[in-house]
Protein backbone atom coordinates (compact mmCIF):
# COMPACT_ATOMS: atom_id res chain seq x y z
CA UNK A 1 0.00 0.00 0.00
CA UNK A 2 2.85 2.35 0.89
CA UNK A 3 4.54 1.70 -2.46
CA UNK A 4 1.29 2.45 -4.31
CA UNK A 5 0.85 5.70 -2.37
CA UNK A 6 4.42 6.81 -3.14
CA UNK A 7 3.97 5.97 -6.82
CA UNK A 8 0.69 7.87 -6.97
CA UNK A 9 2.24 10.90 -5.26
CA UNK A 10 5.16 10.89 -7.69
CA UNK A 11 2.78 10.61 -10.65
CA UNK A 12 0.69 13.51 -9.32
CA UNK A 13 3.77 15.70 -8.92
CA UNK A 14 4.99 14.79 -12.41
CA UNK A 15 1.59 15.51 -13.94
CA UNK A 16 1.49 18.89 -12.21
CA UNK A 17 4.93 19.72 -13.55
CA UNK A 18 3.99 18.64 -17.06
CA UNK A 19 1.29 21.27 -17.36
CA UNK A 20 2.95 24.11 -15.46
CA UNK A 21 3.33 27.22 -17.60
CA UNK A 22 6.82 28.67 -17.61
CA UNK A 23 7.48 32.10 -16.18
CA UNK A 24 6.94 34.86 -18.77
CA UNK A 25 9.89 35.60 -21.01
CA UNK A 26 12.11 38.19 -19.35
CA UNK A 27 12.71 41.59 -20.90
CA UNK A 28 16.01 41.47 -22.77
CA UNK A 29 15.57 37.82 -23.76
CA UNK A 30 16.10 36.61 -27.29
CA UNK A 31 13.02 35.28 -29.08
CA UNK A 32 12.58 31.54 -28.45
CA UNK A 33 11.28 29.29 -31.22
CA UNK A 34 11.98 32.05 -33.75
CA UNK A 35 12.31 29.58 -36.63
CA UNK A 36 9.31 27.36 -35.82
CA UNK A 37 6.97 27.22 -38.81
CA UNK A 38 3.27 27.74 -38.06
CA UNK A 39 0.28 27.37 -40.35
CA UNK A 40 -1.21 30.71 -41.35
CA UNK A 41 -4.84 31.26 -42.36
CA UNK A 42 -3.53 31.74 -45.91
CA UNK A 43 -2.50 28.09 -45.96
CA UNK A 44 1.20 28.94 -45.94
CA UNK A 45 3.61 28.25 -43.11
CA UNK A 46 5.56 31.09 -41.53
CA UNK A 47 7.89 31.59 -38.58
CA UNK A 48 8.06 34.61 -36.28
CA UNK A 49 11.49 35.39 -37.70
CA UNK A 50 10.02 35.46 -41.20
CA UNK A 51 7.15 37.70 -40.05
CA UNK A 52 9.58 40.34 -38.77
CA UNK A 53 10.21 43.53 -40.71
CA UNK A 54 13.31 45.70 -40.53
CA UNK A 55 12.45 47.21 -37.13
CA UNK A 56 11.25 44.07 -35.37
CA UNK A 57 8.11 42.03 -34.81
CA UNK A 58 5.04 42.14 -32.62
CA UNK A 59 3.95 38.68 -31.42
CA UNK A 60 0.43 38.60 -30.02
CA UNK A 61 -1.32 35.62 -28.46
CA UNK A 62 -5.02 35.77 -29.26
CA UNK A 63 -7.99 33.67 -30.38
CA UNK A 64 -11.49 33.97 -31.85
CA UNK A 65 -13.94 34.07 -28.96
CA UNK A 66 -12.42 35.35 -25.70
CA UNK A 67 -14.57 38.28 -24.44
CA UNK A 68 -11.44 40.33 -23.88
CA UNK A 69 -10.21 39.63 -27.40
CA UNK A 70 -13.61 40.77 -28.68
CA UNK A 71 -13.42 43.95 -26.59
CA UNK A 72 -9.98 44.60 -28.07
CA UNK A 73 -10.75 43.73 -31.70
CA UNK A 74 -10.61 47.28 -33.05
CA UNK A 75 -7.55 48.04 -30.94
CA UNK A 76 -5.81 44.89 -32.18
CA UNK A 77 -6.32 45.94 -35.79
CA UNK A 78 -5.30 49.54 -35.08
CA UNK A 79 -2.09 48.65 -33.24
CA UNK A 80 -1.16 46.07 -35.86
CA UNK A 81 -1.57 48.63 -38.63
CA UNK A 82 0.47 51.13 -36.61
CA UNK A 83 3.24 48.57 -36.09
CA UNK A 84 3.43 47.85 -39.81
CA UNK A 85 3.62 51.58 -40.60
CA UNK A 86 6.69 51.65 -38.35
CA UNK A 87 8.13 48.67 -40.25
CA UNK A 88 7.48 46.24 -37.42
CA UNK A 89 6.05 42.89 -38.49
CA UNK A 90 2.94 41.40 -36.89
CA UNK A 91 2.08 37.77 -36.21
CA UNK A 92 -0.91 36.68 -34.14
CA UNK A 93 -0.81 33.21 -32.59
CA UNK A 94 -3.80 31.10 -31.62
CA UNK A 95 -2.52 28.67 -28.98
CA UNK A 96 -5.90 27.33 -27.80
CA UNK A 97 -5.09 23.73 -28.68
CA UNK A 98 -7.80 22.39 -26.37
CA UNK A 99 -10.43 24.16 -28.48
CA UNK A 100 -8.98 23.30 -31.89
CA UNK A 101 -11.99 21.17 -32.74
CA UNK A 102 -14.45 23.95 -31.99
CA UNK A 103 -14.32 27.75 -31.74
CA UNK A 104 -10.59 27.92 -32.44
CA UNK A 105 -10.47 25.50 -35.35
CA UNK A 106 -8.44 26.39 -38.41
CA UNK A 107 -11.63 27.04 -40.42
CA UNK A 108 -12.97 29.33 -37.68
CA UNK A 109 -9.66 31.19 -37.63
CA UNK A 110 -9.86 31.78 -41.38
CA UNK A 111 -13.36 33.19 -41.04
CA UNK A 112 -12.32 35.37 -38.13
CA UNK A 113 -9.30 36.78 -39.98
CA UNK A 114 -11.50 37.73 -42.94
CA UNK A 115 -14.11 39.34 -40.67
CA UNK A 116 -11.42 41.37 -38.89
CA UNK A 117 -9.69 42.25 -42.18
CA UNK A 118 -6.34 40.98 -40.93
CA UNK A 119 -3.51 42.00 -43.22
CA UNK A 120 -0.89 40.04 -41.29
CA UNK A 121 -0.29 36.46 -40.23
CA UNK A 122 -2.77 34.65 -37.97
CA UNK A 123 -1.33 31.25 -37.21
CA UNK A 124 -1.89 28.01 -35.30
CA UNK A 125 0.53 27.55 -32.42
CA UNK A 126 0.35 23.75 -32.54
CA UNK A 127 0.37 22.13 -29.11
CA UNK A 128 0.90 25.64 -27.68
CA UNK A 129 4.64 25.16 -28.28
CA UNK A 130 5.43 28.86 -28.65
CA UNK A 131 3.07 29.95 -25.86
CA UNK A 132 4.85 27.52 -23.53
CA UNK A 133 8.27 28.82 -24.57
CA UNK A 134 7.15 32.43 -24.02
CA UNK A 135 5.34 31.69 -20.77
CA UNK A 136 2.26 33.29 -22.35
CA UNK A 137 -0.96 32.66 -20.48
CA UNK A 138 -3.59 35.15 -21.66
CA UNK A 139 -5.48 36.33 -24.72
CA UNK A 140 -4.67 38.97 -25.75
CA UNK A 141 -1.02 39.09 -24.59
CA UNK A 142 1.69 40.99 -26.45
CA UNK A 143 5.44 40.49 -26.86
CA UNK A 144 7.37 43.15 -28.80
CA UNK A 145 10.81 42.31 -30.20
CA UNK A 146 13.30 44.73 -31.72
CA UNK A 147 15.29 44.22 -34.92
CA UNK A 148 17.73 41.99 -33.02
CA UNK A 149 14.92 39.69 -31.83
CA UNK A 150 15.31 41.01 -28.28
CA UNK A 151 12.20 41.41 -26.12
CA UNK A 152 11.61 45.07 -25.25
CA UNK A 153 7.96 45.04 -24.11
CA UNK A 154 5.54 42.47 -22.71
CA UNK A 155 1.97 42.97 -21.62
CA UNK A 156 -1.28 44.62 -22.60
CA UNK A 157 -2.20 46.84 -25.54
CA UNK A 158 -3.29 49.62 -23.18
CA UNK A 159 -4.32 50.30 -19.60
CA UNK A 160 -8.03 49.54 -19.94
CA UNK A 161 -8.66 46.23 -21.76
CA UNK A 162 -12.31 46.28 -20.67
CA UNK A 163 -13.28 49.73 -21.91
CA UNK A 164 -11.73 51.41 -24.94
CA UNK A 165 -13.48 54.69 -24.13
CA UNK A 166 -11.56 55.03 -20.87
CA UNK A 167 -8.03 54.25 -22.06
CA UNK A 168 -5.54 56.79 -20.74
CA UNK A 169 -2.23 55.10 -21.61
CA UNK A 170 -1.49 53.21 -24.81
CA UNK A 171 1.33 51.00 -23.55
CA UNK A 172 2.08 49.07 -26.72
CA UNK A 173 1.82 52.09 -29.01
CA UNK A 174 4.25 53.98 -26.79
CA UNK A 175 6.64 51.03 -26.77
CA UNK A 176 6.52 50.79 -30.56
CA UNK A 177 7.13 54.51 -30.95
CA UNK A 178 10.08 54.53 -28.55
CA UNK A 179 11.65 51.36 -29.93
CA UNK A 180 11.53 52.48 -33.55
CA UNK A 181 12.90 55.90 -32.57
CA UNK A 182 15.97 54.18 -31.14
CA UNK A 183 15.01 54.95 -27.54
CA UNK A 184 14.80 52.62 -24.57
CA UNK A 185 11.22 51.55 -23.92
CA UNK A 186 10.16 53.40 -20.78
CA UNK A 187 7.42 51.00 -19.63
CA UNK A 188 8.67 47.52 -20.40
CA UNK A 189 6.06 45.37 -18.68
CA UNK A 190 2.35 45.69 -17.95
CA UNK A 191 -0.30 43.25 -16.81
CA UNK A 192 -2.19 41.34 -19.47
CA UNK A 193 -5.88 40.88 -18.72
CA UNK A 194 -7.86 38.27 -20.62
CA UNK A 195 -8.89 34.64 -20.95
CA UNK A 196 -6.47 31.85 -20.15
CA UNK A 197 -4.85 30.03 -23.07
CA UNK A 198 -6.69 26.71 -23.40
CA UNK A 199 -3.90 24.13 -23.18
CA UNK A 200 -4.23 20.39 -23.63
CA UNK A 201 -4.08 18.35 -20.44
Amino acid sequence: MKKILVAFTALTVFAGMAFTVNDPLAIGSKMPKADVKMKDVSGKEISMKEAALENGVLVMFSCNTCPYVIKNQERTVAISEYARKLKVGVIILNSNEAQRGAEDSYEAMKEYAVAQKYNWSYVIDKNHEVADAFGANRTPECFLFDKNQTLVYHGAIDNNPSDAANVSTQHLRNALKEMTAGKEVSVKETRSVGCSIKRNK
